[in-house]
């Protein structure tokens, strides 16, 4: 069966073609400014990369020039090849804790819950739209970036607020690359052949979050309310004071919605080391003896550390501490200066085996009180993996 997983932004569309008989990528691609000047796409898989410029005026002529393509590169031989379409939704409030197929009453919910993620479920809605008015006929599913966290206990998702904004307004922590963490839990799960683990997965990116799982249940992560609280991130300050917030816009005069968009967008990796909100460079601007990428480093480093520390503690001791996306999956720097400041719990790394990048591998060392393990997380398959099980 073939599979496509789809990822639709603002002003974008990611996807991938699954054939769900290998769990292989057919071909996988990115439309990219949608509805403004320079609008483009990509197409790649192992035997071609293909860029072309197109005027795309909105989704609908993304995803048309996308079903054209699959069948123009002979990915398929016909549109009837595709058997399931797979959506990415951002918010699914604490309505949905499981993956499922999209009805109306689905994509009603989906719209009602864009308060809640007004950058991206309104996205989401514009990309399964433009899907249902070409492929009517082909089931969907959608995957929501919450669903995996909605089995964390009251005590851990609610505010210390007033009880009433919770009941009248949904305030409480949501939680965010749900996904991901779910995809980790598996994978890990497979490699140990266990399912009872005691796993602390640390999803570090340009966004970054850390879960708490227990026999495959979410238990605490550090995402809140929005993505913007927990760890530093690459332009997120993570967790702040919010009394910060009013006299910030005292002293610059500014509104509400320009802080915010200070703490998003100006903030983490970029806003300390006012070099970059890559990792990366921020690694070379501490080789040149930056002393504020410097900084940058210690504060994402600490941050995450602090996390880690308290999950370990709520989870009663940890079985594995796994690290994934961008900074995860390829700081070998990163994660070493992480796992020496855990090594007052019996948490060891074997340095050599952390010089590695990109595949499933263990990292801690024989006498590690906990094992560590590098997993590279694949949203896309597990997008791909919940829309199979659900339309069979």
């Amino acid at each position: 069966m073939k599979i496509m997983s789809i990822n639709a932004g603002s002003s974008s569309l990611k996807f991938s073609l699954f054939d769900m008989d290998t769990n292989k990528v057919m071909v996988s691609g990115l439309f990219e400014r949608i509805g403004i000047d320079g609008s483009c796409y990509t197409f790649k898989n192992s035997e071609f990369k293909i860029k072309q410029e197109a005027p795309l005026k909105d989704h609908a002529d993304a995803v048309k020039i996308l079903l054209e393509k699959l069948v123009e590169l002979k990915i398929i031989n016909s549109l009837d090849e595709i058997d399931g379409i797979g959506h990415r939704i951002v918010h699914g409030s604490d309505v949905y804790t499981k993956s499922v197929v999209i009805d109306d009453k689905v994509l009603e919910d989906v719209v009602k819950f864009s308060d809640l993620a007004p950058l991206h479920n309104p996205a989401n809605v514009i990309g399964i739209k433009a899907f249902k008015e070409v492929l009517p006929n082909v089931p969907m599913v959608g995957v929501f970036d919450t669903a995996f966290h909605q089995t964390m206990p009251k005590e851990n998702y609610l505010y210390a607020v007033p009880y009433s904004w919770y009941e009248k307004y949904g305030v409480r922590k949501y939680g965010f690359h749900g996904t991901s963490h779910c995809y980790i839990n598996k994978k890990i799960s497979e490699v140990l052949g266990r399912d009872d683990l005691k796993v602390i997965s640390c999803h570090l990116g340009q966004g970054g979050s850390i879960a708490a799982i227990d026999s495959g249940k979410c238990i605490d992560t550090t995402m809140g309310f929005t993505p913007l609280a927990g760890i530093v991130m690459g332009t997120r300050s993570g967790d702040v004071d919010p009394s910060i917030i009013p006299y910030v816009m005292e002293k610059e005069d500014l509104e509400v919605s320009e802080v915010l968009t200070a703490l998003n967008k100006k903030s983490g990796l970029l806003g300390i080391s006012e070099v970059s909100n890559d990792s990366r460079d921020i690694e070379e601007a501490i080789k040149e003896g930056n002393e504020k990428a410097l900084l940058a480093q210690k504060m994402f480093v600490n941050s995450v550390v602090k996390y880690i520390a308290q999950y370990y503690v709520e989870l009663g001791g940890c079985d594995v501490i796994t690290f994934t996306a961008g900074i995860g999956e390829n700081s070998i720097t990163t994660r070493q200066q992480i796992i020496e400041k855990l090594s007052c719990l019996g948490i060891k790394l074997d340095v050599e085996a952390n010089n590695v990048r990109g595949e499933v591998k263990c990292l801690s060392s024989k006498d590690s009180s906990c094992l560590v393990y590098l997993v590279p997380t694949d949203e896309e398959l597990m997008i791909a993996m919940d829309t199979l099980a659900l339309i069979k």
